[in-house]
Protein backbone atom coordinates (compact mmCIF):
# COMPACT_ATOMS: atom_id res chain seq x y z
CA UNK A 1 0.00 0.00 0.00
CA UNK A 2 1.35 3.46 -0.96
CA UNK A 3 1.48 6.16 1.26
CA UNK A 4 1.00 10.04 0.25
CA UNK A 5 3.52 11.72 1.82
CA UNK A 6 3.11 15.05 -0.16
CA UNK A 7 1.32 18.35 0.94
CA UNK A 8 -1.60 19.08 -1.47
CA UNK A 9 -1.35 22.33 -3.25
CA UNK A 10 -4.25 24.68 -1.70
CA UNK A 11 -4.72 28.60 -1.29
CA UNK A 12 -4.58 28.04 2.36
CA UNK A 13 -1.14 26.51 1.95
CA UNK A 14 1.42 28.54 4.08
CA UNK A 15 4.00 29.67 1.86
CA UNK A 16 7.93 31.00 3.08
CA UNK A 17 7.40 34.15 4.22
CA UNK A 18 7.09 36.60 0.99
CA UNK A 19 7.22 34.13 -1.60
CA UNK A 20 4.52 34.01 -3.99
CA UNK A 21 1.55 31.60 -2.58
CA UNK A 22 -0.34 29.06 -4.57
CA UNK A 23 -3.33 30.72 -6.21
CA UNK A 24 -6.39 29.23 -8.75
CA UNK A 25 -8.64 30.23 -10.74
CA UNK A 26 -10.80 29.66 -14.23
CA UNK A 27 -9.86 30.38 -17.80
CA UNK A 28 -13.01 28.91 -18.94
CA UNK A 29 -16.09 26.73 -17.02
CA UNK A 30 -18.88 25.54 -17.90
CA UNK A 31 -21.09 26.57 -16.09
CA UNK A 32 -20.62 30.40 -17.64
CA UNK A 33 -21.69 28.62 -21.09
CA UNK A 34 -17.93 26.98 -22.01
CA UNK A 35 -17.96 23.91 -23.07
CA UNK A 36 -15.37 22.51 -21.05
CA UNK A 37 -13.53 23.57 -17.59
CA UNK A 38 -9.99 24.71 -18.01
CA UNK A 39 -8.28 26.41 -14.51
CA UNK A 40 -4.81 28.19 -14.50
CA UNK A 41 -2.71 28.33 -11.73
CA UNK A 42 0.38 30.39 -10.02
CA UNK A 43 3.18 29.73 -7.57
CA UNK A 44 6.04 29.31 -6.55
CA UNK A 45 8.06 26.34 -7.06
CA UNK A 46 8.93 25.75 -3.88
CA UNK A 47 5.06 25.76 -2.22
CA UNK A 48 4.26 22.26 -1.27
CA UNK A 49 6.32 19.64 -1.43
CA UNK A 50 9.21 20.36 -3.42
CA UNK A 51 12.54 19.51 -4.70
CA UNK A 52 14.87 22.47 -4.89
CA UNK A 53 17.52 22.49 -8.02
CA UNK A 54 21.44 23.57 -7.42
CA UNK A 55 20.38 26.67 -9.06
CA UNK A 56 18.28 27.63 -6.30
CA UNK A 57 21.55 28.43 -4.23
CA UNK A 58 24.08 29.51 -6.71
CA UNK A 59 23.94 30.64 -10.42
CA UNK A 60 26.69 28.40 -11.56
CA UNK A 61 24.83 25.13 -10.65
CA UNK A 62 22.41 23.67 -13.50
CA UNK A 63 18.50 24.31 -12.96
CA UNK A 64 15.85 21.81 -12.16
CA UNK A 65 16.27 19.78 -15.69
CA UNK A 66 19.17 18.48 -13.69
CA UNK A 67 17.23 16.65 -10.97
CA UNK A 68 17.72 12.94 -11.46
CA UNK A 69 14.72 11.02 -10.92
CA UNK A 70 17.04 7.64 -10.30
CA UNK A 71 17.86 9.63 -7.03
CA UNK A 72 14.18 10.19 -5.90
CA UNK A 73 13.14 6.51 -6.81
CA UNK A 74 14.28 3.36 -4.33
CA UNK A 75 15.07 1.96 -1.09
CA UNK A 76 15.03 5.05 2.15
CA UNK A 77 14.94 5.44 5.45
CA UNK A 78 12.57 7.73 7.41
CA UNK A 79 14.12 8.48 10.95
CA UNK A 80 11.94 10.36 13.62
CA UNK A 81 13.99 13.76 14.68
CA UNK A 82 10.83 15.37 16.24
CA UNK A 83 12.32 15.41 19.80
CA UNK A 84 15.60 17.45 18.47
CA UNK A 85 15.94 21.17 18.43
CA UNK A 86 18.80 22.85 16.07
CA UNK A 87 21.40 21.58 14.85
CA UNK A 88 21.53 17.88 14.83
CA UNK A 89 24.92 15.87 14.17
CA UNK A 90 25.29 11.87 13.50
CA UNK A 91 24.19 10.51 16.58
CA UNK A 92 20.80 12.15 16.37
CA UNK A 93 20.07 9.62 13.28
CA UNK A 94 20.65 6.33 15.40
CA UNK A 95 20.97 3.29 13.58
CA UNK A 96 20.29 5.11 10.33
CA UNK A 97 23.08 7.35 10.66
CA UNK A 98 25.59 4.29 11.00
CA UNK A 99 24.41 2.49 7.74
CA UNK A 100 27.16 2.36 5.45
CA UNK A 101 24.41 1.83 2.20
CA UNK A 102 22.15 4.63 3.13
CA UNK A 103 21.11 6.54 -0.34
CA UNK A 104 17.88 8.30 0.56
CA UNK A 105 17.21 9.59 4.23
CA UNK A 106 13.92 11.28 5.31
CA UNK A 107 13.82 13.01 8.48
CA UNK A 108 10.50 13.71 10.65
CA UNK A 109 10.64 16.53 12.60
CA UNK A 110 6.95 17.35 13.04
CA UNK A 111 7.72 20.88 11.99
CA UNK A 112 5.73 20.67 8.52
CA UNK A 113 3.59 23.07 7.08
CA UNK A 114 1.04 20.44 6.61
CA UNK A 115 -0.47 21.23 9.79
CA UNK A 116 -1.60 24.57 8.20
CA UNK A 117 1.00 26.68 9.90
CA UNK A 118 4.35 27.87 9.06
CA UNK A 119 6.86 26.34 11.62
CA UNK A 120 8.96 28.80 13.87
CA UNK A 121 12.32 26.65 13.82
CA UNK A 122 12.97 23.02 13.32
CA UNK A 123 16.03 21.14 13.44
CA UNK A 124 18.53 20.30 10.26
CA UNK A 125 21.44 18.31 9.85
CA UNK A 126 24.98 19.72 10.41
CA UNK A 127 27.18 20.17 7.53
CA UNK A 128 29.80 17.96 9.10
CA UNK A 129 27.32 15.10 9.46
CA UNK A 130 25.87 15.46 6.19
CA UNK A 131 29.20 15.53 4.71
CA UNK A 132 29.98 11.61 6.28
CA UNK A 133 26.60 10.81 4.83
CA UNK A 134 27.59 12.04 1.19
CA UNK A 135 30.95 10.07 1.11
CA UNK A 136 29.04 7.03 2.20
CA UNK A 137 26.97 7.12 -0.99
CA UNK A 138 23.74 9.40 -0.01
CA UNK A 139 22.16 10.77 -2.62
CA UNK A 140 18.91 12.37 -1.45
CA UNK A 141 17.69 13.93 1.82
CA UNK A 142 14.41 14.92 2.56
CA UNK A 143 12.71 16.73 5.15
CA UNK A 144 8.92 17.75 6.19
CA UNK A 145 9.99 20.56 7.23
CA UNK A 146 10.38 24.10 4.96
CA UNK A 147 14.01 23.56 4.69
CA UNK A 148 17.28 21.57 5.18
CA UNK A 149 18.59 24.18 6.69
CA UNK A 150 17.95 26.57 9.69
CA UNK A 151 14.71 28.84 9.24
CA UNK A 152 17.08 32.02 9.42
CA UNK A 153 20.11 30.70 7.38
CA UNK A 154 21.23 32.96 4.99
CA UNK A 155 24.14 31.41 3.59
CA UNK A 156 22.05 27.35 2.72
CA UNK A 157 25.27 25.36 4.11
CA UNK A 158 23.33 22.58 3.83
CA UNK A 159 22.10 23.24 0.33
CA UNK A 160 25.43 24.33 -0.91
CA UNK A 161 27.11 20.87 1.03
CA UNK A 162 24.68 18.70 -0.64
CA UNK A 163 24.49 19.50 -4.07
CA UNK A 164 28.11 20.28 -3.91
CA UNK A 165 28.53 16.46 -2.85
CA UNK A 166 25.87 15.90 -6.33
CA UNK A 167 23.04 14.51 -3.84
CA UNK A 168 19.27 16.47 -3.82
CA UNK A 169 16.52 17.30 -1.68
CA UNK A 170 12.86 16.89 -0.59
CA UNK A 171 11.37 19.90 1.35
CA UNK A 172 7.90 20.18 2.69
CA UNK A 173 6.99 16.29 3.15
CA UNK A 174 4.17 14.71 5.50
CA UNK A 175 5.43 12.20 7.74
CA UNK A 176 2.71 12.47 10.40
CA UNK A 177 1.41 8.98 9.20
CA UNK A 178 4.21 7.65 8.67
CA UNK A 179 6.47 5.67 11.13
CA UNK A 180 10.06 5.36 11.37
CA UNK A 181 11.97 2.66 9.13
CA UNK A 182 12.54 1.41 6.15
CA UNK A 183 10.50 2.14 2.59
CA UNK A 184 10.33 2.27 -0.82
CA UNK A 185 10.27 5.76 -2.53
CA UNK A 186 8.52 7.52 -5.17
CA UNK A 187 9.19 11.26 -5.52
CA UNK A 188 9.83 12.29 -9.09
CA UNK A 189 10.18 15.63 -9.51
CA UNK A 190 8.11 17.50 -12.11
CA UNK A 191 10.11 17.89 -15.54
CA UNK A 192 10.34 21.45 -15.79
CA UNK A 193 13.38 23.36 -17.16
CA UNK A 194 15.31 26.25 -16.33
CA UNK A 195 13.76 26.94 -12.49
CA UNK A 196 15.63 26.58 -9.09
CA UNK A 197 12.85 23.92 -7.76
CA UNK A 198 10.42 21.43 -8.94
CA UNK A 199 6.96 20.54 -7.47
CA UNK A 200 6.97 16.97 -6.45
CA UNK A 201 4.84 14.21 -5.60
CA UNK A 202 6.41 12.10 -3.04
CA UNK A 203 4.98 8.51 -2.10
CA UNK A 204 6.09 5.61 0.59
CA UNK A 205 5.74 1.77 0.24
CA UNK A 206 6.46 -0.36 3.71
CA UNK A 207 9.09 -2.54 2.62
CA UNK A 208 7.83 -6.15 3.13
Amino acid sequence: MWIDISVPLSAHLPAWPGDTPFEARWTWQQGAGASVNVSAITLSPHVATHSDAPYHVRSDWRASEALDVAAFVGRCSVVDVSACSGEMQLAALGAAGENPSLQRLLLKSGRSIASGAFPDSWPWLSVGALETLLKRGLRLLGVDAPSIDAQDSTTLDVHHALFGGGAFNLENLDLRRVAAGDYELFAAPLAISGLDAAPTRALLRPLA
